[in-house]
């Protein structure tokens, strides 16, 4: 069953790793310093998703981000325990 957890905890972080590599290239394309700031300043990717990051599909790829990171946290511990 940890396994299990383990493995969905995994993808869950691997859909919210690609959706802040796209927030992050549309960062870049519109100026080179705010895909730094993306890059180096904690939670400005955040600040610049509901801001400044225009996508046809911009709701699902902020939920895969706000979404999938706690969960693959939460699965993750909940697997170490099971």
């Amino acid at each position: 069953m940890g396994g299990l957890l383990f493995g969905l905890g995994g993808i869950c972080g691997l859909a919210a790793f690609v959706c802040s590599i796209i927030i992050l290239i549309a960062a870049f394309k519109d100026e080179t310093v705010k895909g730094l700031l993306c890059l180096f300043i904690p939670f400005y990717i955040l600040y610049y998703a509901f801001t400044g990051f225009k996508h046809e599909k911009k709701g699902l790829i902020i939920g895969g981000l706000l979404g999938g990171l706690p969960l693959c946290f939460l699965l993750q511990i909940v697997g170490a325990f099971v």
